[in-house]
């Protein structure tokens, strides 16, 4: 068998097992890999994350706002400005709610994993003028280990959410039940709750799953008369269509691109629909939630030949 033969036959085979990258595939079509510190293996950073140490809670009330919370820290609309706009969000930093040993976002990290919060380059609020990057905490950790009190009866959890989203991000004013979601969300992250398994497979299951999580809440939201929360609840799940959407654009996988957008295009509609205040809204997201399993298992079943296939991920990073 000649060299050149032997060569397609080679390619044939690891295209077939989905690990040959697509001829315009770069590893900066995932968002996470633009801050991704300097010699960071991609094959963990970009395929495993930290696993969420999220107790289940029982009283639907404070799930509800907790749900809130979780989605809203996973998008980067709730932030604003530059942040927004880089694809930044709380879970950036805070991984699954922990931290970030990789985070390495020029101009606002010293060494990986560390993040200056004090600086113009996000914030008109508080540049302070100093180069003082400090370790991003684990918000999983043991509570006496972070600096701000999880009383609730005292808000001070509250507030520095607040200010952080507000001041550090300049992002526009959150609906307070957002506000209460984010450090509900915050307070019930617990140590004790921590699986066994530190890091986790990085799955576009996942991220579809987050998605739904976020439609639904937006339902109760809209059931509840708070529209604000309900469109960023929306834009949540958008989000995270997107984390998908990205990773799959670097393969010839058109159909399943062609089922998120449309996915996708239905929510943003809807949400135009809430600000107009059209009636139906209710019904269609509860169309789109019925929907979803189906087109859920047609994006996942391509899942190999995406981006969230460490080994392409391998093979795209090994051409820089």
């Amino acid at each position: 068998m000649d060299r050149k033969r032997a060569a397609g036959l080679l390619i044939a085979s690891l295209a077939a097992a989905g690990l040959v990258a697509a001829k315009a595939a770069d590893l900066s079509v995932i968002h996470a890999a633009r801050w991704l510190a300097p010699g960071a293996d991609p094959a963990r950073a970009l395929a495993t994350r930290f696993s969420e140490c999220l107790p289940k809670l029982a009283d639907p009330e404070a799930r509800y706002s907790v749900e809130i919370g979780r989605a809203a820290f996973r998008t980067p609309l709730l932030l604003g400005g530059q942040a927004s706009r880089a694809g930044v969000s709380c879970d950036s930093c805070h991984q699954n709610g922990r931290n970030n040993p990789d985070f390495d976002f020029p101009g606002l990290s010293g060494a990986p994993g560390t993040a200056d919060v004090t600086t113009s380059l996000f914030s008109t609020h508080r540049d302070d003028g100093i180069d003082n990057p400090k370790p991003i905490p684990d918000l999983s950790g043991p509570k006496s280990a972070l600096k701000v009190s999880q009383d609730a009866s005292t808000g001070a959890l509250e507030r520095r959410v607040h200010g952080g989203v507000t001041e550090e991000f300049d992002g526009a004013e959150p609906p307070a039940t957002v506000i209460k979601g984010l450090a509900d969300y915050i307070r019930a992250l617990s140590p004790d709750a921590c699986p066994t398994q530190t890091r986790v497979p990085l799955r576009a299951e996942d991220d579809l799953d987050n998605a739904v999580r976020a439609v639904r809440v937006a339902a109760i939201a809209l059931g509840k008369g708070d529209k604000p929360t309900a469109i960023l609840m929306l834009e949540a799940a958008r989000s995270q269509l997107g984390l998908v959407n990205e990773r799959y654009g670097a393969a010839s996988l058109g159909r399943e691109r062609g089922l998120l957008h449309a996915a996708d295009a239905d929510l943003a509609a809807d949400i135009v629909a809430i600000r107009d205040e059209r009636p139906g809204v209710d019904g269609r997201l509860a169309a789109w939630l019925a929907e979803q399993p189906g087109w859920s298992r047609a994006v996942v079943a391509h899942e190999r030949a995406s981006l969230f296939n460490p080994a392409r991920l391998a093979a795209v990073a090994a051409t820089r």
